[in-house]
């Protein structure tokens, strides 16, 4: 089972995700946090595998709760999937180099919000074409286009893919290689990059202008 944690100061958001999180015969809500504190409190005592986190709550908002939890320095980083109202640039740079494992908004829909859950478990897809992808392409002071962070042709070629979103078996389709050349090139672009997951790695190539 995928134990997940919702964070939300809003008690019906909290209740209709765990509506949707419960109808899933492989997930199961843990539990609830009602602002930021709790939230953390919550994902430490609980260790959930997955992490559903607002942004604007009382008490800590929540960027800082997803730092305290998955940021740079932190040791053992909890999954956070960052689920908001709110699409502001800076939201999304802040979120991503605060460790999050996905950017959703909070219309998306329930079939969005399981995939992104099931995802962030796997380490596979985690950017949404629809909308992180969308909100990466915006970030600001990008770097020259000639940085291409020591990466191989064939590497590059990986991380143009994953900036738009393909998983793993889409980009081994899309490249003619097996799904575990594609791992394989992806732990090395992670090493080369510094990168801790594939949002991380899909920023540095949206920053970087490497994806049209």
């Amino acid at each position: 089972m995928i134990r997940v944690l919702i964070a939300d100061d809003q008690a019906m958001v909290r209740t209709g995700f765990g509506m949707i999180i419960g109808a899933q015969s492989d997930m199961e809500v843990v539990g609830e946090a009602a602002d930021g504190v709790q939230a953390v409190e919550l994902a430490r005592r609980l260790l959930p595998d997955v992490v559903l986190l607002d942004i604007r709550m009382p008490r800590l908002d929540g960027l800082e709760a997803l730092r305290l939890l998955a940021g740079p320095g932190v040791a053992d980083p909890i999954r956070v999937v960052v689920v908001t109202t709110f699409d502001l640039d800076e939201y999304v740079h802040t979120a991503l180099s605060n460790g999050a494992c996905g950017f959703l908004l909070k219309d998306s829909g329930p079939a969005l919000l399981v995939e992104a859950v099931r995802a962030a478990v796997s380490g596979d897809a985690l950017i949404s074409p629809s909308i992180t992808v969308r909100l990466l392409e915006h970030l600001s002071s990008p770097a020259p286009a000639r940085d291409d962070g020591g990466l191989s042709p064939r590497e590059l070629d990986v991380v143009k893919l994953v900036a738009r979103g393909l998983t793993n078996a889409e980009i081994a389709t899309q490249l003619f290689i097996a799904v575990g050349t594609v791992k394989t090139h992806l732990a090395s672009v992670q090493m080369k990059l510094k990168a801790r997951n594939r949002v991380e790695i899909a920023a540095w190539a949206w920053e970087r202008r490497l994806v049209g």
